[in-house]
């Protein structure tokens, strides 16, 4: 159950096999956008122990601070001492078709499934592209997220916001300005 409080800092863990690009973009992501409302961290399953060189090139274009972050096991966030969480959201399908452990606080869940760009192959155009075009959905959903109204939604209102947030379509175009 989400706990909402005054001043309440939500705990977000994003989760993608290898933890070496969606997941740790988002992380980045979220702790900007999330302006201290939320804390924002990543995590893998099989975790590869370094983040891929063009997930960390795009993040320092756009001025992200990078400093912290790491390749991880999901383990870290299991035991007593890891971070009380909030969210957990899975990135890519591997991961939400594996068996999740337990996590502390029982967060609530969603799987917000995107292709993953280190996969691509192609010219380093083509690579580029794809990491831009990955950093554009997580953006997109995150800024949905940080916006729904936390403290006005009941449990299973929220639970459907956060599963709609990761079936909608990325198409890269803004909502329709009204004429007026």
């Amino acid at each position: 159950m989400l706990e909402v409080v005054p001043n309440k800092v939500f705990n977000v863990l994003f989760i993608c096999t290898g933890n070496s690009a969606r997941s740790i973009m988002a992380e980045a992501v979220l702790n900007r956008a999330g302006q201290g409302r939320f804390r924002a961290f990543s995590a893998g399953s099989h975790p590869k122990g370094q983040i891929h060189p063009h997930a960390i090139d795009i993040l320092k274009r756009l001025h992200y601070d990078v400093s912290g972050l790491r390749s991880k096991s999901w383990t870290e966030f299991t035991g007593q001492d890891g971070p009380k969480l909030d969210f957990a959201f899975t990135l890519c399908d591997d991961a939400a078709a594996e068996a999740c452990p337990v996590w502390p606080g029982q967060p609530m869940t969603a799987h917000w499934g995107m292709p993953d760009p280190a996969a691509k192959k192609g010219t380093i155009a083509e690579m580029h592209y794809a990491f831009a075009d990955t950093m554009r959905m997580l953006t997109n959903r995150i800024n949905i997220f940080i916006s729904l109204p936390m403290k006005s939604l009941d449990a299973l209102s929220l639970q459907k916001q956060l599963d709609a947030i990761g079936k909608a379509k990325d198409t890269g175009h803004e909502p329709a300005q009204s004429a007026g």
